[in-house]
């Protein structure tokens, strides 16, 4: 199993225990990846990393003073 940190910006868009669709974004330097439909985004992914599953299930939300975090597990 593989984890993935995603940034959201509201509550309630997802909880533990969905699972959700992503889709790629390319760029010259590395990937992104955004929960669909525009739910939370990751970080930037290098290519040597990139998340070769097109879905995954939700495994915990974080709340902290800078927002809320999406830890999503990837089956790969």
């Amino acid at each position: 199993m593989r984890e993935v940190t995603f940034k959201m910006e509201r509550q309630g868009l997802v909880k533990e225990g969905d699972e959700v669709r992503i889709i790629e974004r390319p760029s010259p330097a590395n990937y992104s990846y955004i929960i669909e439909p525009a739910v939370a985004m990751s970080g930037c992914i290098p290519f040597s990393q990139r998340i070769k599953s097109k879905s995954g299930v939700v495994k915990e939300i974080k709340h902290t003073e800078r927002g809320y975090y999406v830890i999503v597990e990837f089956n790969e």
